[in-house]
Parts: structure tokens; C-alpha cells; sequence
């Protein structure tokens, strides 16, 4: 592409991701006070507020004691396992939260087998007994956690690993041994990491929808649907998504910072990765031990109830092929647009720096706004142009609403695959005479199509799962499974609602199981 050209094409495309944000904030900045606005202000937005920064902070809790020592293991021990467990800890990333959530509450409810079990060991009725509830506010951090963990897990695992072995050493030969090694050399130096990856965990956790509302637990997400579903008021669900906005941007700048001092922590030239050391047979054990109840309980566990509940109820696949039919058309349809979206983003990372940098940071804020920001923004969109929330318009709407939620998810590989190329290609594609379409057909497309093929299958993914967005907007008879299987739980028809939660997740296990093998790979060609 020319520079014109390719200059037109980036600013289209980061406009495309930010109106819809956009349009939620200016329609909460403009939109009139009513009765339901004048309800939440003086009655639910402070309990909105401090409920939703209650599951921020246990979440981030919780997801910083899972994933930190989880990846110190992995990074710098060898004990039995280790190969497995380092790949198959990220597997959570494949379920929803709202299907976790979906899981933990048939195993933990009173005629649940947990429960059974313990009232079959000891004899107890349910009245004589405490047992955790999972609806609740630290059911839900919980929930979210054990999805989400592996985000810093990963950030985290890549930081220990990368860091200088001489400095390493050096501070053994001064005595610094174990958990002092760990927490005075190792964490410190990983802190941005672990810091980005936190983010972004709290990022989705403040963007999630389904897992809040089936527990009851009223966060802003939920709110702001009710406000809008049961109130019929857009312009108080609008005002309260500027809540949710700014959390979700804090976060995106937090995210962004701690990424840029990522790669700056080693200035020795004796840089060396971190060797693993073997543990004792004791310790080794333990360690494998720990992987394992970590692993059972945010994967094994809700997995196998769930395919156990769906095997028992049976499965009516006439019921789900409409659902099925609908998740695969609009994931193919929101992974070609996000693409579409992210490819100028990543073509200009190339040469054209402060651009780049602007369509960035613009597809990483439409990633930042939850769905239900972006569905509400959605519904304004069609209201503006007059259009119904039928048919082809409301669905091109929500196609439209995907890509500008996961354009980055797009934008990122291909970024990444062509960092690698060699800058001097450009120069000679250009002396060759190669520009325009042929130069994107015959050079970038090429060189593109690692990052091409994996944020393919991570957009579809992300599609399939996506719930408040496709709630609000999708037309009639175009449930999805994620729609399919929310409809199912709210009406606590639990057991009908697991085959759809399944689904979703075999299709995620996918692109987590490739992304995990890599990286498990590449550290060990590093």
C-alpha cells in the first residue's frame, strides 16, 4: 500500500474500533435523567461500585497467590511432571468464566456431590454444617480467579525465565538462597511483568457479565444491563458503562506502562537463561502435588461435572443446532472483520511509528471496554441511524461490535511475526519496484501469516465465548451457545445449560493447547 493509502486505511480502522465507545460516553454525557437514574444514584451506585471493586481486589488476590509460585516452579525447578504441568496449567483460558461459574455451583450446592458426600461420610444434615457458597462475593473472585490466573501466570513464567542467570549466581554467592532468592532478586525483576499480567486479569474480570449475574452478584456490568433491560431507560445504562469505562482504561494505561519496561531489566553481557535445578524427591513430590490440586480444581474438576451432566441429561442436537450454527457463522464473521480491523494497525507498525502507536493504543481501548459497554454503544448506533434490532442490521451491528472488542487480540500476532522479518526487506521490496497491493500480496501477506493464522484462531474463539454483547444485540433466532447456555442457568435449568458450556470450551482448548505447546517450545529452543 502507499503511504496515502495506508495512512487512510489505519485511521478508518482505529475510527471503526472507537465509535462504538465513544457513542456509549457521549450517550451517558447527554442523555436525560429519569426515574431509573435517579433510583441507582441515591440507592445502588455506591453498593454498584464498592461490589464491583470487592471482586477486583479478591480476584487480584487470588490470581497473584495461584499464578506467582506456580510459575517460579515451573521456571526454576525441575521435579517430576514439570514438562506437563507447564502447559497444562494455562488450559483454564479455554472456559468462560460464566461456565466456571456454572460448574462450581452444581459441585457445591446442597444436593451437589461435595455436599452429598460429606452428609454420606459423617452423617450431618445440611443445617449442621458450614459450606462455602459460591454465590457470593468471594465465590465469584474465586470464579474469575481460577480463569484468569493464567494470565500472569504466563507473564510471569516468561520473566523468571528470561532473567540473568549471572545475577542469579551472584546473589547465591552472597548468601541469598531459596525464598529469599525469590522474593528480594527474582520478584522485583519480574514486577512489570507480573504487574501487566494483572491488569489485564482485572481487566476482564471488571468486563465480565455472565459469572456476576448468575451468582447475583450486583456489579456494575450487571447494573448496567438491568438498567437497561428492566428500567427501558439506554441513557442510565449508558451513564453507568462511563464507570466501567474508566476502571477498565485505568487498568489499559496500567497494562500498557508496566509493558513498556518489560525487556529492560538485564543489562549484564553475560546474560544466560535461567537454569532449572532438580529438586529433592520430597520436594519434588510436593511440587507435583501442588500442580496437580491447582489444576483439578480451576480445570479437571468443572470440566469432568460438566461432561458428566451433559452425558447424563443426554443430548438434543436439534435444540442445539440452531445455536451451534449461529456461534460458527458469527465467529467466522467477527474473526474476518477483526482482521480486516487489525491488519492497517499492524501493516503501519512497520514505518510508521507514531501512527502505529495511535491505532495501538485505539484497538487495545476497544479490548479494554467490557461487551456490555460496547453492545450498549451498539444500541445506540442502530437507534442513531433509525435502524431495527432485526435482521441483517443488528447483525452486522454485533459483527461490527466484535471486531472493535478484539481487533487487538488481531492486531498483536501480526505485529509480533512481522518484527521479526528483517527491516532491510522493506528497502529492497521498494528498489525492486514492489508497492502497493502487490507488495501487501507478494511481501507482507507472507510474512504476516504466522500472526495471521494464530490470532485467527484466538478471535474465534473469543467470539464464540462473548455473552453480553450478543445478548443485547443479536436478532431474533440467533441465540449463540454462549446465549443458549446463560438462558439455560438463569432459569436454573443447569443441566441443559452444560452440553453448550462444553462445547464452547472444547472449542477454546484448541488455541490454548497450540499457544501452550509454543511457548513451551520456543523457551526451549531459547
Amino acid at each position: 500500500m502507499t503511504h496515502a493509502s495506508g495512512r487512510l486505511s489505519l485511521f478508518l480502522s482505529s475510527g471503526l474500533i472507537a465509535i462504538p465507545v465513544l457513542a456509549a460516553i457521549w450517550f451517558g454525557l447527554t442523555g436525560g435523567d429519569g426515574q431509573a437514574w435517579d433510583h441507582i444514584l441515591n440507592n445502588r451506585l455506591v453498593p454498584y461500585t464498592l461490589t464491583t471493586l470487592g471482586a477486583l481486589f479478591l480476584t487480584g488476590l487470588l490470581v497473584l497467590v495461584i499464578a506467582i509460585p506456580l510459575a517460579w516452579l515451573i521456571s526454576a525447578y525441575e521435579f517430576p511432571g514439570r514438562a506437563i504441568f507447564e502447559w497444562a496449567l494455562i488450559l483454564p483460558l479455554a472456559m468462560p468464566g460464566y461456565v466456571m461459574a456454572y460448574a462450581w455451583a452444581d459441585l457445591t450446592g446442597v444436593s451437589g456431590p461435595l455436599q452429598a458426600s460429606l452428609r454420606e461420610m459423617t452423617g450431618l444434615s445440611a443445617r449442621d454444617y458450614w459450606f462455602p457458597d459460591v454465590f457470593s462475593l468471594p465465590g465469584l473472585a474465586f470464579v474469575m480467579a481460577a480463569t484468569l490466573y493464567p494470565y500472569i501466570y504466563l507473564t510471569a513464567r516468561s520473566a523468571f525465565t528470561t532473567q540473568s542467570l549471572s545475577t542469579l549466581e551472584a546473589a547465591r554467592s552472597l548468601g541469598a538462597h531459596g525464598a529469599h532468592l525469590f522474593l528480594s532478586i527474582a520478584m522485583p525483576a519480574a514486577r512489570p511483568a507480573i504487574v501487566a499480567g494483572l491488569a489485564l486479569a482485572l481487566m476482564e474480570t471488571a468486563a465480565d457479565y455472565g459469572a456476576a449475574d448468575f451468582l447475583g452478584i450486583q456489579t456494575l456490568g450487571v447494573g448496567l444491563v438491568r438498567a437497561w433491560t428492566s428500567f427501558g431507560e439506554p441513557a442510565t445504562a449508558a451513564r453507568l458503562s462511563i464507570g466501567l469505562i474508566s476502571i477498565a482504561f485505568l487498568f489499559m494505561i496500567l497494562e500498557r506502562t508496566q509493558r513498556g519496561q518489560m525487556g529492560v531489566q538485564q543489562t549484564s553481557s553475560r546474560w544466560k537463561t535461567l537454569a532449572r535445578r532438580p529438586l529433592a524427591t520430597a520436594q519434588g513430590w510436593s511440587a507435583s502435588l501442588l500442580c496437580i490440586i491447582v489444576l483439578a480444581i480451576v480445570f479437571i474438576t468443572p470440566m469432568a461435572r460438566l461432561v458428566w451432566l451433559a452425558w447424563d441429561h443426554g443430548v438434543d442436537a436439534e435444540r442445539l443446532a440452531g445455536p451451534l450454527a449461529s456461534s460458527m457463522i458469527l465467529g467466522v464473521a467477527g474473526m474476518l472483520a477483526a482482521f480486516v480491523l487489525a491488519l492497517p494497525i499492524a501493516l503501519a507498525s512497520a514505518n510508521r511509528r507514531r501512527l502505529a502507536w495511535i491505532g495501538r493504543l485505539t484497538a487495545a481501548s476497544g479490548y479494554a471496554a467490557p461487551g456490555v459497554v460496547l453492545g450498549l454503544g451498539g444500541l445506540f448506533i442502530l437507534g442513531a441511524l433509525g435502524l431495527p434490532l432485526t435482521g441483517s442490521y443488528a447483525l452486522f451491528i454485533l459483527v461490527w461490535i466484535y471486531a472493535s472488542r478484539f481487533s487487538t487480540i488481531g492486531a498483536e500476532p501480526m505485529i509480533a511475526a512481522q518484527m521479526r522479518a528483517p527491516r532491510s526487506l522493506g528497502e529492497a521490496t521498494r528498489s525492486l519496484g514492489v508497492r502497493g497491493i502487490w507488495r501487501l500480496w507478494r511481501v507482507d501477506l507472507p510474512i504476516l501469516l504466522p500472526g495471521i493464522l494464530a490470532g485467527g484462531l484466538i478471535l474465534f474463539v473469543e467470539t464464540l465465548k462473548e455473552l453480553p454483547a450478543t445478548l443485547m444485540l443479536r436478532p431474533f433466532g440467533w441465540d449463540t451457545l454462549a446465549v443458549r447456555a446463560h438462558a439455560y442457568a438463569s432459569d436454573e435449568r443447569l443441566a441443559e445449560a452444560t452440553l453448550p458450556s462444553v462445547l464452547i470450551t472444547l472449542a477454546g482448548l484448541v488455541p490454548v493447547i497450540l499457544l501452550s505447546r509454543q511457548m513451551t517450545a520456543s523457551g526451549e529452543r531459547s
